[in-house]
């Protein structure tokens, strides 16, 4: 007993099965992950080796091209790059995309570089891995508390952070903007020369007052008391008042007589946060694996509430950027397509075949969708936009399954048959067609899951939802719809339940008549037009991917290397109180409705699209949160022309949010050689040639501009005879000018280090360099720098970029509205390759940004599509044991993309990565109209009283009802995703609109001739 007559003999066990479906899939629907897209892995890890004091160069040599030497032997790796930078090396190891799994690769990794770090400088520290480069905190709070210092804001952040560790749904907490603390001693050069005592001898001093250490234990009878020594200091008074004995003299003095004791920040900080204005801490909280992000922001939002409600007026929590508002917002848009895609499509099935078969076919939507949705859960798919248009996409093609089911079982009931009978052959007669329509689609879908790249990754749900939603409404459509077409479907019995030769279906037949009279006229003419969409695709704009229509956008702002970070903050004042003046939003107008501005660093990695900028000086991010998406480009604009009429030095880059990979520059190319000299002559010709082109703008390099640097050359025989060596100098510099650590200070959990330095008048003096005393570390003897050293000028490269061990210069463009990045890079190219000639052996390019990115996006689904293409012909030469007939399928794919091309022209869109997966989606709906057209051509030819033209005629006619209704329902079902769906969605909805709405009516025509061509069929 098959499947339908099963369902249909336990039709209340059916009945409650369908039930428990819904039930279960709605359920599981509340409990699945959401999330706003469905990522990707980053495989990407940092190796990070601090070398302080060192220049670029000797960082270069000593540190990162020792230890790029032992990860280029790893066989997973894709490419290494690494800046090295002074008193630090930051090397990115990148793996190849085919590869899922991280965690083995990041411990073969920190292998290797225990294995080489024996052989690095002993200055240089040990090599930090961080392999936790892509955690995502989609939840980041800003702190503000106005006439709080730093530290307690700290201890406020502290606290809330152990708060929030604690949600369920959290998995990290991070902290940005913290200044750290240090006790510092600062003295005075000469008057510690006056006593001869050395940094060094300070230290030693100081650290042999500091100490924890045990004291044993006492035994008094049965009981055992532990010793404890104190020594520790208790406090900063302790420090000041600590007894230091002077070199070659029994005398002693107080610290504090010595040099002034204070508590301070680490001076210049690293990175500092503001929160439209106010000084401000960051607090950043990332999901647990498999978390919900809806979830998630409601703890976070009751926390905040407590907050508020504990802290005392003028501590602040806001959100800064808040993930599960945004998800929420896009499921429930999505979510809303969905549901009217369904309302259109249902309208669409009882206009078309009466209400009560309508209402059957009808009852397919939502039960495929429940039923997929709990399918999905099985194989851990979350709710995204990605998965959510999967479901949009796959609604136009299930409703085939039911619409060819229940038009087969009303045919065969107004011929006379008993309904089981009807319902049971019908299902007989289709399960395998249906299937195999199905699985041809699926398989249209496969090169997006297969896809190797990080692109193909984040679009891989389409596959496997369209996938398990079809199978599901293939199971619906062989148990539930015939057994609601026996129960509720009536029919009058009638010998000629259908005429075909009256109406549409007799000038139909005619003009088929007519095509497979003039069939290698009609063949020519649809090459023709064919060729003609071809060459209509250079009028439309290619993008790879649209910017994301979020409400916020990214404002990078870049000082000249080397600029300070007092500097940078200036800088950025300025541009907040002009936008706080000039660009904020009113109750009548749209604006700017708060910022975050991340001084020196670019903030946590609030979202996976964003890649942070490692801690720089002259570098400075601000977020904008903005009234509506539609002004981000007018603001954007506003901001450019503020910077170039008041900071001519800076490079500004105001970018929207991007979707898919982040690309950091749209038109990118790196230049690579051996010497850093002949590279940036070729970088200044390139930066000329894109400076001619129209469109491109804030134009740059990673490399920036040379830095000044004062050398101190030591000369060995003066410091010989003066009894200092070139260690002596080494840290007399290093605690003049930044400071030394002596020992350290511990209050509670904190460990604060206590450092020693000159006093601010004499490190922001540089004609008091010259007079720098320099101690002998062992003997306190002073002498003066100058007495030893002779300080000169030189010019130094601020960072050097490698990959792959090869100096890399990457110069990178912005473009304004008028050009995409793929015109651009297209009117770069040949200018490229003509130079390219001139250049000195071992120099080349390499195209990035938007040109690399869909170059590998695109490449990694055309290497499976062979795969795809063999199974569909596989399925195809199964399901009708022909060749010829496989080869009619295939030829009917091209007809969809005439429609493209129309679709795209007429709805003035563009050419992307999503446009390619709707002309794949496309591929499998012509298949599935096409198998369905073949297979009824087969059953009338059986018919042996009709000739072999009459019977392709009759079986086009019969089909071409359902064909239509599928296109109908595809195409209404795909309106609410182009009008809701966002620049994204627009391109694939057209194209999939478009195509298909020319591949129906040419497939309808060019099917039956190529069936006449390849079988000879005579014209009658």
């Amino acid at each position: 007993m098959n499947i339908t007559q099963l369902a249909i003999n336990n039709n209340r066990t059916s009945v409650v099965l369908l039930l428990v479906v819904i039930f279960f899939g709605l359920s599981a629907y509340q409990q699945m992950p959401k999330d706003y897209d469905p990522g990707f892995i980053l495989r990407t890890a940092q190796v990070i080796t601090y070398f302080p004091g060192a220049s670029p160069e000797r960082v270069e040599q000593l540190v990162t091209d020792k230890l790029e030497k032992e990860i280029q032997e790893m066989p997973e790796l894709d490419f290494v790059s690494s800046e090295s930078r002074t008193g630090v090396s930051i090397i990115s190891v990148n793996i190849k995309e085919s590869y899922k799994e991280m965690r083995p690769i990041w411990d073969s990794l920190r292998r290797k570089i225990d294995a080489v770090k024996g052989e690095l400088p002993e200055d240089a520290q040990e090599p930090i891995v961080n392999d936790e480069f892509g955690d995502v905190f989609g939840i980041v709070i800003g702190l503000t508390a106005e006439g709080y210092s730093y530290k307690e804001m700290k201890d406020i952040a502290d606290q809330a952070k152990d708060d929030l560790l604690r949600l369920s749904e959290a998995a990290k907490v991070d902290v940005v903007g913290v200044q750290d603390e240090r006790i510092f001693i600062d003295y005075n050069n000469s008057k510690l020369s006056e006593l001869d005592l050395s940094p060094s001898q300070l230290r030693d001093q100081l650290a042999s007052r500091n100490i924890v250490i045990p004291g044993g234990s006492i035994n008094i009878g049965d009981e055992k008391i532990s010793l404890e020594p104190t020594g520790n200091f208790e406090s900063i008074e302790e420090v000041r008042n600590t007894v230091i004995q002077l070199p070659g003299s029994g005398q002693v003095m107080y610290l504090r007589d010595i040099a002034e004791v204070y508590r301070g920040y680490v001076d210049p900080a690293s990175s500092k946060v503001s929160l439209n204005g106010e000084q401000a801490l960051s607090i950043a909280i990332s999901m647990r694996s498999g978390g919900n992000n809806i979830v998630l922001g409601q703890q976070v939002r009751d926390e905040l509430a407590r907050f508020m409600s504990i802290y005392p007026i003028g501590v602040e929590f806001s959100l800064i950027s808040f993930l599960p508002k945004e998800v929420e917002e896009k499921v429930d848009d999505f979510a809303s397509n969905l549901i009217q895609a369904v309302i259109v499509v249902t309208i669409v099935m009882l206009l078309s075949l009466g209400f009560r078969t309508g209402l059957i076919v009808a009852t397919l939507i939502p039960a495929s969708m429940i039923f997929g949705i709990m399918m999905m859960s099985f194989f851990d798919i979350g709710i995204d936009q990605i998965s959510l248009a999967a479901l949009i996409i796959a609604l136009g093609m299930l409703v085939d399954n039911g619409i060819v089911m229940s038009e087969s079982i009303l045919v065969q009931m107004e011929e006379g048959k008993p309904p089981v009978e009807a319902a049971v052959d019908s299902a007989n007669e289709l399960k395998i067609p249906l299937l195999i329509s199905s699985l041809t689609t699926a398989a249209a879908f496969l090169p997006i899951f297969l896809a190797e790249s990080s692109t193909g990754e984040y679009t891989a749900s389409l596959f496997k939802v369209v996938t398990i939603t079809l199978l599901c409404s293939w199971v619906i459509s062989m148990t539930i719809i015939p057994m609601l077409c026996v129960s509720f479907m009536k029919v009058k019995k009638s010998k000629q339940p259908m005429d075909l030769d009256k109406g549409v279906y007799n000038s139909y037949g005619t003009i088929l008549a007519t095509l497979m009279r003039y069939r290698w006229l009609t063949l020519l003419g649809t090459i023709g037009i064919f060729m003609l969409a071809m060459s209509g695709m250079k009028h439309i704009p290619s993008v790879f991917f649209p910017p994301s229509d979020r409400t916020y956008f990214k404002l990078e702002l870049e000082l000249p290397a080397g600029t300070r970070i007092e500097a940078t903050e200036r800088m950025t004042k300025k541009f907040e109180a002009y936008m706080r003046d000039e660009l904020m939003a009113t109750d009548t107008g749209q604006g700017i409705t708060s910022w975050v501005t991340y001084v020196g660093s670019g903030g946590p990695r609030f979202l996976l699209t964003h890649s942070p900028k490692p801690s720089t000086s002259y570098y400075a991010l601000m977020v904008i949160n903005v009234s509506s998406a539609k002004v981000i480009d007018e603001l954007s604009l506003k901001l450019e022309d503020y910077a170039f009429d008041n900071f001519p030095d800076l490079l500004v880059k105001a970018r929207k949010i991007e979707n898919g990979a982040p690309i950091t520059n749209p038109v990118e190319v790196r230049l690579s050689g051996k010497d850093s000299d002949e590279l940036f002559a070729i970088v200044d010709e390139l930066k000329a040639e894109m400076a001619t082109i129209p469109g491109l703008k804030a134009i740059s390099d990673n490399w920036g501009l040379p830095l000044k640097k004062l050398k101190v050359k030591i000369n060995q025989t003066r410091a010989k005879r003066a009894g200092v060596s070139s260690k002596d100098i080494a840290i007399s510099l290093q605690t003049g000018m930044v400071g030394l650590e002596l020992t350290q200070y511990r209050e509670q959990e904190d460990v604060i280090p206590i450092l020693m330095r000159s006093t601010e008048a004499d490190r922001q003096d540089i004609s008091k360099l010259e007079a720098l005393a320099v101690y002998s570390q062992a003997s306190g003897v002073a002498v003066p720098l100058k007495q030893v050293a002779d300080i000169e000028v030189v010019w130094e490269s601020a960072t050097i970029y490698r990959r792959d061990r090869l100096k890399v210069v990457t110069v990178g463009a912005q473009i304004e509205s008028t050009i995409t990045a793929a015109e651009g890079a297209a009117q770069l190219v040949p200018w490229l390759e003509e130079q390219q000639d001139n250049w000195p052996l071992g120099y080349r390019y390499e195209l990035g940004g938007e040109a690399e990115s869909s170059g590998k996006a695109n490449q990694s689904i055309a290497d499976k599509l062979p795969i795809a293409a063999f199974l569909i012909v596989l399925l195809l030469v199964g399901q009708f044991n022909s060749i010829r007939k496989s080869i009619i399928i295939m030829a009917t794919i091209p007809l969809g993309l005439i429609g493209v091309v129309v679709g795209l022209l007429v709805g003035q869109s563009f050419f992307g990565f999503m446009t390619l997966l709707g002309i794949i989606s496309l591929a499998g709906i012509v298949i599935n109209n096409a198998i369905v057209l073949l297979e009824r051509i087969k059953l009338e030819l059986e018919d042996a009283s009709l000739t072999a033209q009459q019977a392709i005629v009759l079986a086009c006619k019969k089909r071409l009802r359902p064909i239509l209704l599928t296109t109908a329902t595809t195409v209404m079902g795909l309106i609410p995703l182009y009008l809701g769906g966002g620049e994204m969605w627009e391109p694939m909805a057209l194209a999939i609109i478009g195509g298909l709405l020319f591949s129906t009516a040419l497939t309808l025509g060019i099917v039956p001739v190529l069936y006449a061509i390849l079988f000879r069929v005579k014209s009658t």
